[in-house]
């Protein structure tokens, strides 16, 4: 066993230390924060991010996908702008949001960027977040591999995936479903905007390597 790195918490101020086990996995403890990208409403959840004409709800608020000129939690086109998703798409009317993970197509062919089928739906699937410390740190493929994410203040556990990379100095970021999975508290009109658990409350383990098996679905082993 030995340890990659540690990054301090900022809720706690606590040292959240992660650790490389001797079969490989990489384990560690945190608090959880809640992460809507990827979901545009690909299997009847609602998507993340719309403009202010969009009438249904949204997994998040738009000031958190960034402002023009500075996009970050949305897919754009050429010129910068949010990609808006059309009528025969899932969520005519709402943005595309992404994930680090891209999925392929039935055939194992890429997806145009536009497509909200390209990534993995923060809403229906339970996924974990790591930071680049992570990525870089092992041998093993970390992006589409498995994971299990266990809230220990109730025992509830979940099998996911690692499907977006996130800030350098921030630990323990979910999706929507694996929060709702492992009975970690939601925000209110905006599911992932609010709500979470604090550190070290929820344990990691992560697999590099071993591409992830979710409701029936194979994930890809994508690296850097």
């Amino acid at each position: 066993m030995k340890k990659i790195g540690t990054i301090k918490d900022k809720d706690t101020g606590l040292d959240l230390d992660i650790m490389e086990q001797d079969d490989g996995s990489v384990t560690f403890s945190a608090g959880a924060t809640l992460d809507g990208d990827g979901a545009s409403g690909q299997f009847g959840g609602p998507p993340c991010y719309a403009p202010s004409s969009y009438q249904g709800p949204t997994l998040d608020i738009l000031a958190n996908a960034g402002s023009p000129g500075n996009w970050y939690g949305v897919v754009t086109d050429k010129s910068g702008n949010p990609i808006v998703q059309g009528s025969g798409d899932p969520c005519p009317g709402a943005y595309v949001s992404a994930t680090s993970l891209h999925l392929l197509d039935e055939n194992g062919n890429q997806l145009p960027d536009s497509s909200p089928f390209k990534y993995v739906d923060s809403a229906t699937v339970p996924f974990m977040v790591v930071p680049p410390m992570i990525t870089q740190g092992v041998a093993g493929v970390v992006m589409g591999c498995r994971c299990v994410v266990t809230n220990t203040r109730n025992g509830r556990s979940v099998e996911g995936v690692v499907a977006d990379g996130g800030p350098r100095n921030h630990l323990g970021e979910i999706s929507v479903a694996c929060a709702k999975a492992i009975g970690v508290p939601t925000g209110g009109a905006h599911l992932a905007n609010g709500g979470g658990a604090s550190a070290p409350s929820i344990n990691y383990q992560l697999f590099p390597g071993t591409a992830a098996v979710v409701n029936g679905v194979t994930y890809p082993l994508q690296g850097s």
